[in-house]
C-alpha cells in the first residue's frame, strides 16, 4: 500500500493533534499539572497542527518540513525534559528549584489564598512501560518526524 502525500500529512497532524490532546486530557481530566517543559513541548505540536491543516488545504509540499522541523522541536525539548527527570543534566531554574513565578504578589500575601506549589520539571508526574511521559513524546514526535519527512520527500 502507497500512502499519498495528503495520507502522510494527515497522518502526522492528527499525530500531534492526538499527543496535544492527550497533554490537556492528563491536565484537565486526570489533575496532572504541567511543569514548563510540559508547557514547551506543546507549542510546537500546535505549530505542526497549523502546519498540517495549512498544507491539506493547500497541497504545498514544502510546508511538510516546516511539520517535520515542528516535530523535531518537541522532540528535542522532551528529550532534554528526560534528561532533567533522569537528573542526567539540570533543568531551567524556574521549573526545578520550586520557582514561585507567576504567582501574583496578592496571592503570595494573601492566607486565604490556595496557591499551589509549582510543578517541578524533574519529577516524573506519571510514566508508562518505565518511561515518562516527557519520554513517550520525543518517541513518537520522532515518528511524526519521519512521517513528515516521508510526505516531505513523496512527488504526488
Amino acid at each position: 500500500m502507497t500512502l499519498t502525500r495528503r495520507t502522510l500529512t494527515l497522518i502526522a497532524t492528527l499525530g500531534s493533534v492526538g499527543l496535544l490532546g492527550g497533554a490537556f486530557a492528563f491536565q484537565y481530566l486526570g489533575g496532572l499539572a504541567p511543569c514548563q517543559l510540559c508547557l514547551y513541548q506543546r507549542w510546537p505540536h500546535a505549530a505542526a497542527i497549523l502546519i498540517g491543516l495549512v498544507a491539506l488545504l493547500t497541497g504545498w509540499r514544502g510546508l511538510a518540513w516546516l511539520g517535520a522541523l515542528a516535530a523535531l522541536a518537541t522532540a528535542g525539548i522532551g528529550v532534554f525534559h528526560v534528561g532533567v527527570e533522569q537528573l542526567w543534566w539540570e533543568g531551567l531554574a524556574t521549573c526545578t528549584a520550586g520557582s514561585i513565578e507567576g504567582i501574583s504578589t496578592a496571592d503570595l500575601l494573601n492566607p486565604a489564598a490556595d496557591v499551589a506549589a509549582p510543578v517541578r520539571c524533574d519529577q516524573i508526574a506519571w510514566q508508562m512501560l518505565g518511561i515518562s511521559m516527557a519520554g513517550w513524546n520525543a518517541i513518537i514526535s520522532l515518528c511524526l518526524a519521519v512521517i513528515w519527512v516521508m510526505a516531505a520527500r513523496k512527488a504526488d
